[in-house]
């Protein structure tokens, strides 16, 4: 009797299973060797594989390669997402700072006048961030029940998986907020601190 182990990939249940020592019918066994000591326990195996099997090459395999090839799928996918993810930011940050500038812009007198009647930096900042950061924020709220979907969905898919719970959603809602902030924040800023009385002389 042994504990529980995989003999099967991460997407299948371990299931029951019988070790039975058969040197007639083995092909393969499999060696533990110690740590920083991999090349040395190679070089003796091959020269006792030599001595009973001399007529067959001796060849091997390591158990994390074989890892990789299973989950191979899995981690091209990772890493396309997180490419395209980090992509997606980008895009997104460049038409948000795009759209502060223009909006900015367009409202260079409103700014010039609310400074006048006496608005502060952080007031005119505030003014001008919180339509973007409400767009920002409606849109992680309609997508995070659509990504807490898919992904539930896909680590469904593995017998053994971690939990992903309400907290990640807010977390990455979060960070998306602090990112659009941190991209019109500059313009805001900007344009909060300019003179009043040059924005209210141009036409």
């Amino acid at each position: 009797m042994v504990k529980d182990f995989h003999v099967r990939s991460l997407y299948s249940a371990i299931r029951p299973v019988i070790i039975r020592l058969d040197p007639a019918t083995t092909s393969m066994f499999f060696v533990r060797t110690a740590t920083g000591q991999t090349s040395e326990a190679l070089a003796s195996l091959e020269r006792v594989y030599s001595q009973f099997n001399p007529e067959y090459p001796f060849t091997y395999r390591f158990m994390d390669d074989e890892f990789v090839e299973t989950y191979r799928s899995d981690i091209v996918i990772g890493k396309l997402a997180r490419y395209f993810a980090m992509l997606a930011a980008f895009i997104a940050c460049l038409g948000l700072f795009g759209l502060a500038s223009f909006t900015t812009e367009q409202r260079t007198k409103e700014i010039g006048i609310r400074k006048v009647l006496g608005a502060t930096v952080s007031n005119v900042t505030i003014l001008l961030s919180r339509d973007f950061l409400l767009l920002v924020m409606g849109a992680s709220v309609i997508a995070a029940p659509i990504a807490y979907v898919l992904m539930t969905d896909w680590l469904n898919k593995f017998a053994f998986h971690m939990e992903f719970g309400a907290g990640i959603m807010v977390g990455a809602c979060a960070v998306a907020v602090a990112i659009a902030w941190l991209t019109v924040s500059y313009q805001s800023i900007r344009a909060a601190t300019a003179n009043p009385v040059v924005s209210l002389r141009s036409e």
